[in-house]
């Protein structure tokens, strides 16, 4: 049977199609002579199956869709507190290209504006490399979230560099700050063969999809950042990813997103997927007119926004019985579903609303398909505690959901 996923993108484009508003990026030449008419849109679920439809294998440039990708890369390679100390994290309200840093530090104000972008650049790779091997660092990481080799279009890069003027200002302010220590004509360089690496709406969903399967490339399985590096991308994402138009996204489409002046368009969506769309004709605000307007249609229909609050769940307490009885009864309470703060809580509830008088106490886990860290330390303080009241206590923990982090401190 065929799945009824690229059914359903395809019906998508089709009502997206003839829409013709927004122009393409004209200022860069290479940009300007695209074909307007392309449209793509793919899923990348985190267990690896893509689903696309259009266009999703033309090949166009990244441009500022490379931006959390390289905002990644900088923060594992160099730290949080390097990269937070010249780039902070708040949402301009302005448009990509402003010229736009912090009174007193001079910082960009976040790594989605190009003053950013730029400075994140030259933090990726090494303390202090090369120019052309932090290029190099950057393209192998790009590759490793695509989960395929990429590579510069060099016709790209000769037409960006002889258009960089306002991209070599923002360089030359920003080392005037100090927040750039070395040549800032190489750093625009590099940041704009970062700028011109190729790829396909299906690697950006793949892309996407490996921010949202927390860092792990969801076709390859290989970890290309950790976790906490994809929490801090999302976040500035959510509120920084679409520029000047960053609060419509949020209330509208809900989904930390980046868009790119070719056309393409990101959003991750933790835990579930990455999307990605293409289309080249952009709006005021330079983001994908078609793009944000599929953006919208799949938020609608899938109820893909982040403050969308799901109808309450089964109870996580399926059960709380006693089996047996005397001295051989045994108190156990049986949980269910994914497991998170609130239903720690609620387990733990359990045994201060009602203690248990039996010896001998289990908590089953059979049904239990997800506990998270905080609900783990929750459940296991539990047992510790239980335990120093004098009762034995087990686990049914077919999955090692509890009983695998103990012996590696989760």
């Amino acid at each position: 049977m065929r799945s009824l996923v690229p059914d359903y993108l395809a019906d998508v484009l089709a009502d997206v199609a003839s829409d013709t508003s927004g122009e393409l990026a004209g200022y860069i030449p290479e940009l300007a002579s695209a074909d307007p008419d392309r449209l793509a849109a793919a899923f990348a679920t985190v267990d690896g199956e893509v689903y696309g439809a259009g266009d999703i294998d033309a090949a166009f440039t990244i441009q500022s869709v490379s931006k959390p990708f390289a905002y990644a890369l900088a923060l594992s390679d160099r730290g949080f507190p390097a990269v937070l100390d010249k780039v902070g994290v708040e949402p301009s309200g302005e448009a990509f290209n402003e010229i736009s840093l912090e009174t007193g530090t001079g910082r960009p104000r976040n790594p989605m504006i190009n003053a950013g972008a730029i400075t994140v650049h030259s933090l990726a790779g090494a303390d202090d490399p090369e120019p052309g091997a932090r290029v190099e660092r950057i393209v192998s990481g790009l590759s490793a979230f695509a989960g395929r080799p990429l590579r510069i279009d060099e016709a790209m890069c000769a037409s960006e560099m002889d258009n960089a003027h306002r991209n070599l200002a923002i360089a030359h302010m920003l080392r005037s700050h100090g927040i750039l220590t070395e040549d800032p004509r190489a750093v625009v360089d590099g940041y704009i063969r970062q700028c011109s690496v190729l790829v396909t709406p299906r690697d950006l969903a793949v892309m996407a999809g490996t921010l949202a399967n927390g860092g792990v490339n969801p076709v390859t399985a290989e970890r290309v950042v950790d976790a906490a590096v994809v929490r801090q991308v999302l976040s500035v994402m959510a509120t920084c990813g679409m520029y000047d138009a960053a609060g419509d996204w949020a209330t509208q489409v809900g989904i930390p997103a980046k868009s790119g002046v070719s056309g393409g368009l990101i959003g991750a969506l933790p835990g579930q997927l990455g999307i990605a769309t293409f289309s080249p004709r952009l709006d005021e605000h330079g983001n994908s007119a078609r793009g944000v307007s599929l953006f919208e249609r799949f938020t609608t229909d899938m109820g893909l926004h982040v403050m969308d609050v799901p109808p309450a769940a089964q109870a996580v307490v399926r059960s709380n019985h006693i089996r047996g009885h005397g001295s051989a009864a045994v108190r156990i309470l049986q949980v269910q579903g994914g497991i998170r703060f609130a239903g720690a809580e609620r387990i733990v509830r359990e045994f201060v609303a009602d203690p248990p008088l039996q010896r001998t106490v289990v908590l089953d886990l059979a049904r239990v398909s997800s506990i998270d860290d905080v609900a783990r330390r929750m459940l296991l303080e539990l047992a510790r505690r239980l335990t120093a009241d004098g009762h034995d206590v087990s686990f049914v923990d077919p999955e090692s959901l509890v009983t695998r982090s103990r012996g590696s401190g989760g």
